[in-house]
């Protein structure tokens, strides 16, 4: 006679309060950066409160290249290798995550094919020829970026560093909202945390993160403090458009987004700041 099979576990109530606070930001740091933070709980409940603090993680990862590059510029190293050395650090801390999703995504947008053959082009380990184009113009980008940011004052440049990381972040969750596009597959990282953000809580951070930002704008640019405001405000809208453009089109080619997606999403939206600041310099 067989025997019954137990009954599957209970999923665990969601968190509330601290505990939620706290598991959220365990969540954003445990998967978005390499500090050994431990994830209790890996389920939605907590995917929502990570992704909310999503934004935090890129607060740390860019004061970690904020300090390298004041760092740098202490010591006297020249602007170029200054630039590089500090666009270094975020892929470190990272372990080059979201630089791996945009090369990944880049090969199944450059395959041309339908969208399950092109998520198995991007599930391969190897990067073809249009990961590594896509990775060597963002990087160099970012780089001519900052590097153009270090001749308008020191301060500028170190809060386009954090603001930066930041928006980065807050893409990932603004592309988590339960308006979002679906999940392209069941399993994965990306099944886990897309459509779990309510959208006024989306809205709310994607607001704190500008009002923030152009604060720090108005404070770094000494002498033009509203051309400041204005570029640092704008970057996060602006960031956050391309974003949403990158996401969608993924969207329309592979049915839908996952890990790589966000990878790509956040690689974008960190790149257009740095660009739109680097422009828009007071």
């Amino acid at each position: 006679m067989n025997a019954t099979p137990p009954p599957p576990p209970a999923e665990p109530p969601p968190a509330t309060g601290t505990d939620a606070l706290s598991h959220g930001l365990r969540f954003a740091l445990g998967t978005l950066t390499v500090l050994p933070v431990r994830v209790p709980r890996f389920d939605r409940y907590t995917a929502r409160q990570g992704m909310l603090c999503a934004p935090a993680a890129g607060l740390v990862v860019g004061l970690a290249a904020c300090l390298t590059c004041w760092v740098l510029l202490l010591l006297e190293t020249g602007r170029l290798l200054t630039a590089v050395l500090t666009v270094a650090v975020p892929a470190l801390l990272t372990r080059a995550l979201h630089l791996d999703g945009l090369a990944d995504v880049a090969d199944g947008l450059g395959s041309r094919k339908p969208p399950a053959e092109a998520r198995e082009v991007m599930k391969r380990s190897d990067i073809g020829p249009f990961g590594v184009l896509a990775l060597l113009f963002v990087v160099l980008t970012q780089i001519a970026a900052l590097d153009e940011l270090l001749g308008h004052g020191r301060a500028y440049a170190l809060t386009c560093v954090v603001l930066a990381a930041v928006n980065a972040r807050t893409a990932l969750t603004w592309a988590c909202r339960a308006q979002g596009p679906p999940a392209a597959r069941a399993e994965g990282l990306g099944a886990v945390v897309v459509r779990t953000v309510p959208l006024r809580q989306a809205l709310a951070v994607a607001a704190v993160v500008a009002f923030a930002s152009a604060l720090a704008g108005a404070l770094a640019a000494e002498g033009a403090r509203a051309a400041g405001t204005v570029a640092c405000g704008c970057s996060v809208v602006l960031a956050l458009n391309a974003a949403e453009l990158t996401m969608w089109h993924c969207h329309r080619r592979f049915g839908g987004i996952n890990g790589d997606v966000l990878g790509a999403v956040a690689e974008t939206a960190g790149t257009v700041t740095l660009l739109v600041l680097a422009v828009a310099a007071p």
